[in-house]
């Protein structure tokens, strides 16, 4: 069953709304989630935190998909003392040019939080991203999953895909 306080927490920050929209991947929806809402509403960020917490295998660290979701995986941090790393889209051209930001040793367990999944090409290259730098990573948890594919496609890559909300939870009595 769905948090409702989480689905009413995302609805009373109008972060679920309604008419046409084009998604990042170039599909369109006639509903549309807007991570940054909940994710620049404390009482969001206050459920979401609690709720991936929840979630958590006991020797896991976090990643958090640059750059939607860099707010949920650190409030996650400070609410469970886990260290995380950040994983960029790209590497950068300037600094130190990493793809993957902060501490991160050989064969570490990762787990990847992201904001919505729809089809899972975002959080599929965090992981191989991740996977590349030497993490072993099985698993990604998605505050809002789309439906829309992303669970399957993890799959074929041996990741499971978890979720706080689905749409069907958000958009049910709406």
């Amino acid at each position: 069953m769905a948090n409702q306080d989480l689905i009413d927490a995302l609805r009373a920050a109008d972060a679920v709304k309604f008419g046409e929209f084009e998604l990042s991947h170039g599909g369109t929806s006639d509903y549309y989630v807007d991570k940054y809402l909940f994710e620049t509403d404390p009482e969001c960020l206050s459920l979401i935190a609690a709720a991936f917490a929840e979630r958590l295998g006991d020797d896991e660290t976090l990643a958090g998909v640059a750059l939607g979701a860099v707010p949920l995986v650190a409030v996650t941090s400070a609410e469970t003392g886990r260290p995380y790393v950040i994983a960029r889209k790209q590497a950068k051209e300037y600094g130190t040019g990493n793809r993957i930001e902060g501490r991160l040793s050989e064969g570490e367990r990762v787990v990847v939080l992201e904001d919505i999944a729809t089809t899972g090409k975002s959080a599929l290259d965090a992981v191989e991203a991740l996977r590349e730098a030497g993490a072993v990573v099985d698993r990604v948890i998605v505050v809002v999953d789309r439906e829309e594919g992303a669970s399957e496609l993890l799959a074929d890559h041996g990741i499971e895909l978890e979720s706080l909300l689905t749409a069907s939870d958000l958009l049910a009595d709406e």
